[in-house]
């Protein structure tokens, strides 16, 4: 496996205020990586940053080997990197057919690709095919996350950003879309998500970072950290 994304002493400032501090992790192809931390600690300014959406104020990110860093949204999109945001970000007036041909706009897929690739995000959550010609903003919060993330497929990525993707979701709904995460990595797909239920990411990732105000604390396998006394006591619950 071969290192996808690289991302080096990266800082990342509002005004005066430094949100993410000296930023260094790496991500293998093929891997998923969640980062945990409390509310307020930069995860999302990260992502954000690494789609485009904010300015680096200084660091280097490293795309399959290319620095990225000056490029704009659209180029990193075309690149094969997609952000799911928190806020989901759907086309309520628009049908979850018309949502899903969007998200493939940006590869120019013929009538057969279109298809095979719809066929692929009714296949993963049969729930959109049942409300293909429905209105996004019709939809329950669990299928407004379905619906989020099989968009971004459509988009054909190499790297998947999440960013609490279980937010307000049932325990049932959030069981059933990390799962699917999780099976992503056997699509030689790679991940990074951002999720504030810390148990729930690291047992889908390879891998995890702990961020905590602006910097990342501690790094290592995912069962490692699952397993980390800091850790348990901070975000999972107690030893």
């Amino acid at each position: 496996m071969s290192t996808l994304l690289e991302v080096n002493d990266l800082h990342v400032a509002y005004g005066q205020v430094e949100a993410v501090r000296g930023v260094s992790f790496s991500l293998e192809e093929g891997h998923i990586s969640s980062i945990i931390g409390p509310n307020g600690a930069g995860k999302t300014t990260l992502l954000s940053t690494l789609m485009g959406l904010l300015p680096a104020a200084s660091g280097q990110i490293y795309f399959d080997g290319h620095e990225i860093s000056g490029l704009d949204v659209e180029t990193r999109l075309d690149l094969g990197i997609c952000l799911v945001a928190e806020q989901r970000e759907l086309f309520g007036d628009m049908t979850v057919l018309d949502n899903l041909v969007l998200g493939s706009y940006v590869r120019r897929l013929s009538s057969a690709e279109l298809k095979r690739a719809l066929d692929e995000a009714y296949a993963r959550f049969p729930r959109l095919a049942e409300r293909r010609d429905q209105r996004a903003d019709t939809l329950s919060g669990g299928e407004r996350q379905m619906l989020a993330l099989s968009r971004a497929m459509m988009s054909q990525p190499r790297l998947l950003m999440l960013d609490e993707p279980s937010l307000g979701l049932a325990p049932l709904i959030v069981q059933e879309i990390l799962t699917e995460i999780g099976q992503l990595r056997h699509s030689g797909l790679s991940v990074l998500l951002v999720e504030q239920n810390a148990r729930a990411a690291l047992k889908v990732s390879s891998e995890g970072h702990v961020l905590e105000g602006g910097c990342i604390t501690l790094s290592g396998p995912a069962q490692e950290l699952s397993e980390d006394e800091r850790v348990r006591h901070a975000y999972l619950g107690g030893a």
